[in-house]
C-alpha cells in the first residue's frame, strides 16, 4: 500500500539567528484569541528554544519586531495556555508579514501577506489534508479485504491515483519554485529511487542497502543552511549515522565523516553538526566510542576546522584526543614496568595469558570495594580458561604498604598484584587515570578488546570473547 506520500504532513519549525540586513516585523491578527499574550519559538536540530513573547496590542494584534533580521528558516507562532501554533517560512526577503488566522483551525483559515513561499507551502499543505481522509478511508477498506479479493486492486488503484496526485503536485513545486524552502523541504523528505538488483535475496538486499548508503543524501541540499532551522535535516542525519550504520567506530566514522564533507563550506550547519557529534560522542558511555571523538578531533579539530573554538579549548580538545588515541579498542596497551611485593620488577607485556585484565583500584576507593568480591568470584571461575589478572594499585609512597594490607585481608593473593611507589612507569598518564577502579581486557598480544567496563560486566564479556574465539577456530577447522 502506498499512503506515504500522501499521508505526509508538516511539523515544521526552526530557528532564529541574526544576519546583519534589515529587521523583521511580524504582525498577526488571531480571531477568537482571547489571551493577552503569544510566543515566537524555533528549532535549532532536535532542539525547542523560546524568541520572543509580545503582548496584544490597542488594536487587538500580535506584532513580532526587531532591528536586525531574522535567520531563514522555520518559525512557529505559539499560542498559550494549551501551546497549539502555527508555523511560518521566514526567508531572507520575506520578514514583513501580516497574518491572518482563527482559532477554529489555525492552519485551515491562516492568510499570510508578504510571503510567497508561505503561500506555497499552505496550499501544498492545504492539497495534502484534503486527500488525507481519502486516503485512509480508502487504507481500512484495503485492509478488511481478503488478499485475494479482486476489489483489493480497485481500491489499490484509487489509493495510487492519490498517490500520484501528490507525487505531480509535489513536481510541479520542485519544477516551478525550485529555489524556494517549500521545495528544499518537499525534496528533502522524497524517498531516493533504489534501481533494481538481480541475485540471490540476500545479495539484492546488501546491493540495495549499499546503493542506498552511497545514495542517501541525493534529495538532500545539507549546505542549505535554512535546513539547519527546522527538524528534518536533523532526523535525516539522526538515522544515516545512528539507524542506517553498524554501531561500530569505523562505519559510525564514515558516516559522520560523509556527512560532515557535505556540510563543509556553510557558516552554520557545519559548525552546529560538528558540534554536536564531538559532544555525543565524548559523553559516550558506550565502549569504544571515543574512538569516534579521537576521529573527529584527528580530521577536523586539529586540521583547523573548527575556527570558532577558542585556542586554550581548543588544546584541551587535542590534548584529549592525543591521550585517548593509544587506549583505543584494537590498539596494543601501553607497556609499564612496575614491582610485585618483594620489590622483583615485572611489566604488562611480560605477563603470559591468552586474556588479560588489566585492573587499576585503590584500597580507600568505595567502588573499588564493592568490585572487589566480584573481581574474586569472577576470578575463580575463569583461572582456569586461561584468564590472568594484572591488577596495580595506584597508591605510591607511604600509603603502598596498606595496598599489601588490602589485599591480604581480602584473600585476593592469587591475582598478579604490582605498585609503583614513585611512579616511574608514569602508567597514571599512559592510562589516564582520573577515577578507579578502571578494568581493561587484553588478548595475548596485549591488544585492547575490552575496556573500562564494571566488574560485573566481566563475565559476560569475557564469555563472549571465548565464544567468538571458538567460533572462528571452527570456521577455521571447515
Amino acid at each position: 500500500m502506498r499512503l506515504k506520500a500522501i499521508l505526509f504532513l508538516f511539523f515544521i519549525t526552526g530557528m532564529t539567528g541574526l544576519i546583519a540586513q534589515q529587521g523583521y516585523n511580524i504582525e498577526v491578527d488571531i480571531n477568537g484569541f482571547e489571551e493577552k499574550e503569544i510566543y515566537l519559538g524555533y528549532y535549532l536540530m532536535d532542539k525547542q528554544y523560546l524568541l520572543d513573547t509580545v503582548a496584544v496590542n490597542s488594536d487587538g494584534k500580535f506584532v513580532f519586531q526587531g532591528e536586525e533580521a531574522l535567520s531563514p528558516g522555520m518559525y512557529l507562532v505559539v499560542l498559550p495556555p494549551d501551546n497549539n501554533f502555527f508555523q511560518l517560512i521566514i526567508n531572507k526577503e520575506e520578514q514583513d508579514l501580516k497574518i491572518k488566522t482563527n482559532t477554529s483551525d489555525l492552519n485551515a483559515t491562516l492568510e499570510i501577506e508578504g510571503s510567497k513561499d508561505n503561500e506555497l507551502l499552505y496550499k501544498y499543505i492545504n492539497v495534502i489534508g484534503g486527500l488525507r481522509p481519502k486516503a485512509e478511508e480508502l487504507g481500512k477498506k484495503i485492509q478488511a479485504l481478503a488478499e485475494n479479493d479482486p476489489e483489493r486492486k480497485k481500491i489499490q488503484t484509487q489509493l495510487d491515483n492519490l498517490n500520484n496526485e501528490v507525487i505531480n503536485l509535489q513536481d510541479n513545486i520542485l519544477s516551478d519554485h525550485a529555489n524556494s524552502f517549500t521545495a528544499s523541504i518537499i525534496k528533502l523528505n522524497r524517498n531516493v529511487e533504489v534501481p533494481k538488483f538481480e541475485g540471490t535475496p540476500q545479495e539484492v538486499q546488501m546491493k540495495q542497502y549499499l546503493y542506498m548508503r552511497e545514495h542517501y543524501y541525493d534529495n538532500m541540499d545539507l549546505k542549505d543552511e535554512r535546513l539547519l532551522r527546522s527538524p528534518f535535516l536533523f532526523q535525516k542525519v539522526d538515522y544515516f549515522v545512528h539507524k542506517y550504520h553498524v554501531q561500530h567506530p569505523d562505519t559510525i566514522n564514515h558516516a559522520i565523516g560523509k556527512t560532515l564533507n557535505m556540510m563543509e563550506g556553510t557558516e552554520e550547519t557545519f559548525k552546529y553538526y560538528l558540534s554536536h557529534f564531538l559532544n555525543e560522542y565524548a559523553k559516550s558511555k558506550l565502549v569504544g566510542m571515543d574512538a569516534v571523538y579521537v576521529y573527529l578531533v584527528e580530521n577536523y579539530y586539529a586540521k583547523k576546522k573548527a575556527p570558532w573554538v577558542e585556542d586554550e579549548t581548543l588544546k584541551k580538545i587535542v590534548d584529549n584526543a592525543i591521550k585517548l588515541k593509544p587506549l583505543l579498542i584494537g590498539k596494543t596497551a601501553p607497556d609499564f614496568a612496575v614491582e610485585r611485593k618483594d620489590g622483583s620488577k615485572t611489566s604488562l607485556h611480560a605477563v603470559d595469558s591468552d586474556i588479560t585484565v588489566l585492573y587499576f583500584w585503590r584500597y580507600d576507593c568505595g567502588h573499588c570495594k564493592e568490585s572487589t568480591p566480584i573481581m574474586k568470584e569472577f576470578y575463580e571461575k575463569y583461572k582456569n580458561k586461561g584468564v590472568k589478572i594484572f591488577a596495580v594499585c595506584v597508591k605510591f609512597t607511604d600509603e603502598v604498604p596498606e595496598c599489601w594490607d588490602y589485599i591480604q585481608e581480602n584473600g585476593i593473593s592469587d591475582w598478579l598484584h604490582t605498585v609503583d611507589p614513585y611512579l616511574r612507569s608514569k602508567f597514571t598518564t599512559l592510562y589516564d587515570i582520573e577515577s578507579t577502579p578502571q578494568i581493561y581486557i587484553l588478548d595475548e598480544k596485549k591488544e585492547i578488546l575490552s575496556k573500562k567496563i564494571g566488574a560485573e560486566q566481566l563475565g559476560e564479556v569475557i564469555d563472549k570473547i571465548i565464544e567468538m574465539r571458538e567460533q572462528e577456530k571452527s570456521t577455521d577447522r571447515k
